[in-house]
């Protein structure tokens, strides 16, 4: 089972990136994740995606329009729900976490989202946001005991500075042990390169987890020697990015060294995709064992797909 933890299909242009063309909505999203990708020789599709709306469409307004408070929040979630719940087999919800909304109200919609719509992640965005996380604890903690309440996972943009540095984190992370952390961009975007920080942070907490995605090739061969089997999950950042080339940094590592590291298949299905269906209750699945397999998945005609 292939699962990227991090897509962003929209409705309108992203407010922040502004980038070119039609805004990248759930069907085209779903076009993409259909690929079909090629693991090892394997014809492949992305099977389901965490989305949210993009950080851009999430910056606080609150006072400059109609909406305030919840209701600009399930303003700016209101489509990843209506995809949510159009599409229950291919899409998971994630929430964004934007304390400047009032963080009562944040937490309170996090219990909304995860009750009524079955959101299994939250995400929060410092430096979209303007927050600086080890220093706003009080902005945080309100937002983390609902998903410690909750079993959420928390996944942690990061990456920019100078309020997305991985090691900012480091405090909330600590008082919320119970909680699972996600690492996204493994400390890659625009403002720098930390991939070490969520490496070390990941090899030091049981908590801390890392997101494959905008690493350097050479660096996921380096930490995937040493990370537990459990810490590495597949995202993408799905627009801009197009996944294939993710999926692609992944696959290298059943390669030989030194490009490679001479992976077994069942664990690179782990870090596609089985290591966060565990962590959210779904049951994993082998990766196909040959290329006829591959296609009767793709098709819908493997048994393992057919009903009980």
């Amino acid at each position: 089972m292939i699962i990227d933890i991090s897509c962003y299909p929209t409705k309108i242009v992203d407010l922040a990136w502004r980038h070119d063309g039609e805004p990248f909505t759930g069907e085209r999203l779903l076009k993409m994740m259909d690929g079909p990708y090629y693991v090892n020789g394997k014809p492949r599709r992305i099977d389901k995606a965490f989305i949210q709306p993009p950080q851009g469409n999430t910056i606080y307004t609150d006072g400059y329009g109609d909406l305030t408070g919840k209701a600009a929040i399930r303003d700016y979630m209101s489509y990843t729900v209506e995809l949510v719940q159009k599409y229950p087999d291919r899409f998971l919800g994630c929430f964004v976490y934007n304390p400047r909304y009032g963080t009562q109200n944040g937490a309170e919609e996090i219990e909304h989202h995860a009750k009524e719509y079955g959101f299994k992640m939250v995400q929060l965005q410092a430096n979209m946001h303007a927050y600086r996380p080890d220093r706003a604890l009080d902005w945080l903690r309100p937002a983390m005991r609902k998903c410690a309440d909750l079993g959420l996972i928390v996944k942690v943009h990061t990456g920019d500075g100078p309020y997305s540095i991985p090691t900012e984190f480091y405090p909330i992370i600590r008082e919320f042990p119970s909680v699972n952390f996600v690492l996204g961009h493994f400390g890659v975007q625009t403002g720098g390169v930390y991939v070490f920080e969520p490496f070390q942070m990941a090899m030091d907490a049981p908590n801390i987890y890392v997101e494959s995605g905008w690493c350097l090739q050479s660096r996921i061969v380096e930490f995937a020697k040493e990370l537990p089997k459990h810490k590495i999950l597949f995202g993408t950042d799905t627009p801009p990015n197009e996944p294939g080339m993710w999926l692609r940094l992944l696959e290298v590592l059943c390669h030989e060294p030194p490009q490679g590291l001479n992976l077994d298949e069942d664990t690179l299905e782990d870090y596609l995709g089985n290591n966060i269906a565990r962590m959210i209750g779904l049951d994993p699945t082998p990766p196909p064992r040959s290329v006829e397999e591959a296609q009767a998945r793709l098709n819908g005609t493997h048994a393992s797909l057919q009903p009980a």
